[in-house]
């Protein structure tokens, strides 16, 4: 036994002391950081990105090592409370209303916070928590995630930091599941299976997912399950992850029309009703009357009245600025016309594309995905973790770089008015747009930088 583990010291010291490195800059991410330093919160980031590089360049092959410590890396996240997001208490506050059989739809933290009798354990702290701008607004979070929620309230039961953990399992079992699932949806595509630690290794996703609690990633791991059951030709199958993964995000419903081609008109009309039945027995528990209205109105504040880390938005604002325009009226024209857009571009890829093919019909996806993203005025860094995983599967890795890039747009949490600074939003931006034109245009040299065989 001492021999074998020398010769293994031996043939992978150099990845091992990068992982030991890299597990030491996670303890002080998870248990030191506060995320107003935003000087070492983005040195932080910048090495940890580096050191996955180098890692997965070691040992792309060597798969159960990768996993390891990936599994390492998030553990360190277990038992601390998230430090860049609070959307964490609105989670529980959330989880506790449905446990205890209220609806989060239809009544505002604002309004619940007065009752003497209020049902949520730790309700002055979760409401305080959470912040202004959730306490005013209804739940916008879909019916399955609210399950999550509430399986983690009634698990951790008084206890705040009880229920993080709970859900933290939860995120790190569905990464898992991205990885098992993921490498056989690669092997199917005919990629490399070492390509998914370009996600379950990505310092955006670990920390965004595991420590700040976004649920990105249980959608994904549907989502990716669903994609495998496609490539296996299992496409009835493959309709219930895709609804589930709906029914905790809504994005993938974007990607709907894409499947016409793919499956053909009367497999699709089948494919969406499922989808629509499964969705529909999930939302029917909290309908009401007002249900569809607020939560309709809660899902546009996204279009009309949020704005964070915009790419052509903000160029279009300042535009905008310089003729004495209104912020408040841009926004709102702005996000009708991005709706407008995206519909317009995903029926030119459904129709125009060759999505018969799964690998064509997954870059659909990213394309369709990455448009809205570049022009929608609010692209927090976690949302472009679903770009990762699409680029991963159809074979772009422009996503990694944003990946990477979007954590300048911290910088915000570091001024007292959660400003954000334009200059570093511009080098982010210049940086996506320079690799996705360098990547189209130059697919082999690029690809052979990230090592793809």
């Amino acid at each position: 036994m001492p021999n074998q583990l020398a010769r293994y010291w031996n043939l992978h010291k150099i990845p091992i002391l990068l992982a030991l490195v890299s597990l030491a800059f996670y303890y002080s991410f998870a248990h030191h950081l506060v995320r107003t330093d935003f000087i070492k919160l983005i040195t932080l980031f910048t090495a940890l990105f580096f050191l996955c590089l180098r890692i997965i360049r070691f040992e792309k092959w060597n798969l159960k090592f990768l996993l390891i410590i990936g599994i390492i890396f998030r553990m360190v996240f277990l038992t601390v409370e998230p430090n860049l997001s609070q959307d964490f208490y609105r989670f529980i506050w959330d989880g506790h209303l449905v446990a205890n059989m209220a609806n989060p739809y239809v009544a505002v933290p604002d309004i619940l916070i007065q009752q003497k009798d209020l049902i949520i354990p730790n309700g002055q702290t979760l409401y305080n928590g959470m912040g202004e701008l959730s306490a005013k607004h209804f739940s916008n979070y879909p019916p399955l995630n609210q399950l999550f929620f509430s399986l983690a309230a009634l698990i951790g039961g008084k206890s705040i930091l009880g229920s993080v953990i709970v859900m933290r399992i939860m995120v790190i079992l569905s990464d898992i599941g991205i990885v098992y699932f993921g490498r056989k949806l690669l092997k199917n595509l005919n990629l490399s299976p070492h390509l998914i630690f370009w996600y379950f290794l990505n310092p955006l996703v670990i920390i965004e997912l595991t420590g700040n609690l976004h649920f990105e990633g249980v959608m994904l791991f549907f989502f990716v399950w669903s994609l495998y059951l496609l490539s296996v030709k299992k496409w009835l199958l493959a309709a219930i992850p895709y609804a589930l993964s709906i029914c905790v995000k809504l994005v993938p419903l974007i990607f709907l029309p894409l499947f016409i081609k793919h499956l053909g008109i009367k497999k699709n009309a089948i494919f969406d009703l499922v989808i629509l039945a499964i969705c529909i027995l999930f939302f029917i528990p909290f309908y009401t009357p007002e249900f569809f209205a607020n939560y309709s109105r809660t899902v546009g504040l996204w279009f009309s009245n949020f704005e964070f880390n915009a790419g052509l938005y903000n160029a279009v604002k300042q535009i905008v600025l310089q003729f004495d325009g209104k912020p408040w009226l841009l926004i709102k024209t702005y996000g009708t016309i991005t709706k407008i857009v995206v519909v317009l571009a995903v029926l030119v890829l459904t129709f125009f594309r060759k999505n018969e093919k799964l690998s064509v019909l997954v870059s659909s996806m990213l394309w369709a995905l990455t448009l809205y993203y570049l022009i929608t005025p609010t692209v927090h860094p976690w949302y472009i973790i679903f770009l990762v995983v699409l680029g991963i599967f159809a074979d772009y890795r422009f996503a990694i770089i944003w990946s990477a890039a979007a954590t300048l747009s911290y910088f915000a949490y570091s001024h007292p008015e959660f400003k954000e600074n334009l200059w570093l939003l511009t080098v982010e931006y210049i940086a996506v747009y320079v690799f996705i034109v360098y990547e189209i245009i130059n697919s082999g040299r690029l690809k052979t930088i990230f090592h793809k065989k």
